[in-house]
């Protein structure tokens, strides 16, 4: 009977080998485990692609995918508000914000309407509607979406003055470019929402400040100089239009008064001349008579004297001593 004695070293590889292949048999099963689920945040959805075609989109949770790289999965915040900032850029967000003091004029600085230079600062906020045309459509869709922004706002910058820009046409601007900046990312396919367009800071460059406040001082009181003179005016010509408007229907008051007069009296003579055809001898004495009627008392006392009588003395003084 022949006895074989087993080499302690060769075993020892054996061992070593089996266990190798024991780890090539569990490094796929480990990387078929790994690769085969996912899980979805609740402000994300997930667009599956099969070797780069998108499939389907899935839904917040747990899901599972044909494992080894053949379907791969893009998390994408739909239900996030983001923000892109023009002019500045904010370091910590908080009560008390933190932004960096590195210079953006290239972002900020503007031409307006009237040849002046302004420095805006603005921020816009948006969500992400589309993930599809996101991911798919446009190939740098930050880039993209930070040029239209910029574009349209100096579009609209450049068609007010500085002084609309700065104070009462704030509101508006924010309005028109958030229009604008939706229908271009519609135009262009880039899925995006836009939510808010906010101007954080509207200022002239500081090398002309100074000069920019003398500017607006005079313009200020130019405006008050205009308001007090449309003042006096609201207070002067009223007054006067209401005197001229009393004047001219006092005139034509006048005017109606006369021609009704007027009317009255060609009544009277022709009646008078109906009279007087028929009896002129009568009318005439009566048309004396009533004139007189109406001189003589405006003449006090009147004395009739006969044309014979010699000396009216003894007659005056007895009508003076009987006074």
């Amino acid at each position: 009977m022949d006895v074989y004695t087993v080499n302690p070293d060769i075993e020892k590889y054996r061992k070593k080998a089996q266990k190798f292949l024991f780890l090539l048999w569990f490094i796929p099963i480990i990387i078929l485990v790994y690769t085969s689920y996912y899980t979805i945040a609740p402000d994300e959805v997930g667009v599956v692609t099969r070797f780069g075609k998108f499939v389907r989109i899935e839904q917040p949770g747990l899901h599972f995918k044909i494992p080894f790289g053949v379907e791969f999965v893009k998390k994408v915040p739909v239900k996030k508000q983001l923000k892109e900032e023009f002019g500045f850029r904010t370091v910590r967000a908080g009560i008390k914000s933190e932004y960096s003091t590195s210079s953006y004029l290239h972002e900020s600085l503007m031409l307006t309407g009237d040849l002046n230079i302004g420095e805006i600062e603005w921020s816009v906020q948006y969500k992400i509607k589309d993930p599809v045309k996101y991911l798919f459509k446009v190939r740098d869709v930050k880039g993209t979406f930070r040029n239209i922004c910029e574009a349209v706002m100096r579009e609209v910058i450049g068609d007010r003055s500085i002084n609309e820009i700065l104070t009462t046409g704030r509101e508006e601007i924010a309005q028109e470019c958030k229009t604008k900046i939706q229908k271009l990312c519609n135009e262009y396919n880039t899925g995006l929402d836009v939510k808010l367009v906010v101007l954080q800071d509207v200022n002239p460059p500081d090398p002309v400040k100074p000069s920019f406040n003398e500017v607006n001082q005079a313009l200020q009181e130019k405006e008050n100089m205009i308001n007090q003179a449309w003042a006096q005016y609201n207070k002067v010509i009223p007054n006067e239009k209401g005197k001229a408007l009393q004047i001219i229907q006092e005139a034509e008051g006048y005017a109606l008064k006369r021609v009704n007069e007027a009317k009255g009296d060609v009544a009277m003579f022709d009646e008078v001349l109906k009279e007087y055809r028929k009896a002129p001898k009568v009318t005439k004495e009566r048309l004396y008579l009533e004139t007189m009627q109406k001189l003589l008392p405006k003449y006090g006392k009147v004395i009739v004297i006969d044309s014979k009588q010699k000396n009216i003395l003894p007659l005056l003084d007895l009508m003076k001593g009987g006074n």
